[in-house]
């Protein structure tokens, strides 16, 4: 499909609508990690020991080893993982390895307390070693995924690194404040397969959103699906909530939802069904003319619930 029959129009907190270009999928595969300086935590944290730290490193894969960990007859020791990859042969001494555990090096790791591998991004927790692995899966401060969608973009990085890297590098268009209006238009709306337009950053209350909108089969039928993604954690994300909205000619509909976490790639929010879902005849009639061409508005806004502490119940804060 041709990408640049695509055009976005959007419009911000009641700003005139401008054109928004779209743009051109690129292939990014370089990365990049936090600039935050270490925290007093960090600063605090024992960093592991050269010589034991090295001991537990894989030759071949340079992972940490988790048991069962392997050895040849002459001492030299790898990764479970790695030992299919060589061949069962030792790539120090080319021995054959056999099925030697090093029994003492799984005792010494599991005497050693190690700091997450994330503490320069401002992790303080310290882990018994084979805790530590679990702890990083799950760390809060272990690197976020580039959330753009329209091409498999590697690079990965705190909030801020990559508010700044969709900014320069896939020139994502940035707006300030909790409402949107944005029309979407493309020429030919019968082309739907894996159409994506460009992706749109909200900054309000603080904290960053990205607006998805694209189209794609679902089943037999052709769709158009708008959401919204939270650049933070599950847990911040549950404390605010958006709503979509499209219509034309009397009619409308309505989704309201919590904005999905970054932490969540794009394509599994997609697959979840989890946003504003227009089937492509519906899209056609709000567009209005002869149905020829897409124009369909998308309007929204974005709220913070607080909780009441006299009611119990949350209430929606509505930025200015």
């Amino acid at each position: 499909m041709e990408l640049d029959s695509i055009e976005c129009v959007s419009s911000s907190d009641g700003l005139d609508e401008e054109e928004i270009p779209h743009d051109n999928l690129h292939h990014h595969h370089h990365q990049f990690s936090s600039a935050k300086p270490h925290n007093a935590a960090a600063n605090n944290a024992i960093a592991p020991a050269t010589s034991v730290h090295e001991l537990l490193e894989c030759p071949v894969c340079t992972n940490s080893m988790y048991p069962p960990i392997h050895q040849c007859s002459n001492g030299h020791t790898l990764c479970s993982t790695c030992k299919t990859r060589v061949h069962n042969r030792c790539p120090t001494c080319r021995q054959e390895l056999g099925d030697i555990r090093c029994l003492a090096l799984e005792k010494v790791a599991e005497s050693l307390e190690l700091p997450c591998k994330f503490y320069n991004l401002g992790c303080p927790e310290i882990f018994p070693y084979y805790s530590k692995l679990k702890h990083e899966t799950v760390c809060n401060f272990r690197p976020y995924n580039c959330p753009y969608a329209g091409s498999e973009c590697s690079v990965v990085g705190d909030i801020p690194a990559l508010v700044a890297h969709l900014r320069d590098d896939h020139k994502v268009d940035m707006h300030t404040g909790c409402t949107f209006n944005h029309r979407y238009v493309k020429a030919n709306p019968r082309e739907v397969e894996n159409a994506t337009w460009m992706l749109t950053v909200f900054h309000c209350f603080g904290q960053y959103f990205c607006l998805h909108f694209e189209a794609f089969q679902l089943g037999m039928a052709p769709v158009y699906m708008a959401f919204l993604r939270f650049m933070g954690d599950e847990s911040e994300a549950r404390n605010y909530s958006y709503s979509l909205e499209v219509g034309a000619n009397g009619r409308k509909l309505i989704w309201e939802g919590t904005p999905r976490s970054v932490r969540d790639s794009h394509k599994k929010v997609r697959d979840s069904h989890d946003g504003l879902i227009i089937q492509r005849n519906m899209a056609l009639f709000f567009s209005g003319g002869d149905r020829k061409e897409l124009k369909l508005r998308v309007t929204g806004r974005i709220w913070k619930e607080q909780q009441n502490p006299e009611a119990g119940v949350c209430i929606p804060n509505l930025c200015s």
